[in-house]
């Protein structure tokens, strides 16, 4: 299921009455002012695309929302590590590395986030696992013996923890406590 529509039933299975509305969307540059009014009191960004990431940080920062963003959370394990700091502030997250590095270009000059500072781990390759090719590899899908880019694995307890870091911040920063 898209995330957008468990999130609705989570939501409605706490509170039947809450309206929510849902867009199965990615953001960017030519639509987010239509997801995002210039008025609203606080942005979360928990996209997992940089290209995203940054329109909506950049968007932000012009027109003065206050935003927070997820950094990486992948490859990681231990839920303790997690910081809230400014993107320039971070150190270790390969993600906020990224993120520093395009929001610099684009002239914007700070983005609260949450990050971690655990060094992430590296996936094993089928070679580390004791897989050996017999006969000639194919590059296939099926063969898995090359190295190749992977996507980062997330383990169920380390997400939700960024996730509940960022609810915390984002209410204390409408109540206006420090």
């Amino acid at each position: 299921k898209a995330k957008v529509d468990l999130m609705k039933e989570r939501i409605s299975s706490i509170n039947k009455y809450c309206n929510v509305i849902t867009h199965r969307v990615f953001i960017n540059n030519d639509n987010i002012e239509e997801f995002v009014p210039k008025d609203v009191d606080y942005v979360v960004d928990a996209i997992d695309t940089v290209t995203a990431k940054l329109a909506l940080a950049e968007y932000c920062y012009k027109n003065n929302i206050r935003i927070m963003s997820s950094m990486g959370t992948g490859n990681k394990l231990d839920p303790t590590k997690f910081k809230v700091t400014d993107v320039f502030k971070t150190k270790v997250c390969p993600l906020a590395k990224v993120m520093r590095h395009e929001l610099r270009k684009r002239g914007v000059e700070k983005l609260k986030v949450v990050y971690s500072e655990e060094v992430p781990l590296k996936p094993l390759s089928p070679a580390d696992l004791g897989f050996v090719a017999k006969g000639p590899v194919e590059d296939d899908e099926n063969t898995q013996l090359k190295p190749k880019r992977q996507t980062p694995g997330s383990i169920s307890f380390v997400p939700p923890v960024a996730g509940m870091i960022i609810a915390s911040q984002v209410i204390r920063d409408i109540l206006g406590i420090k």
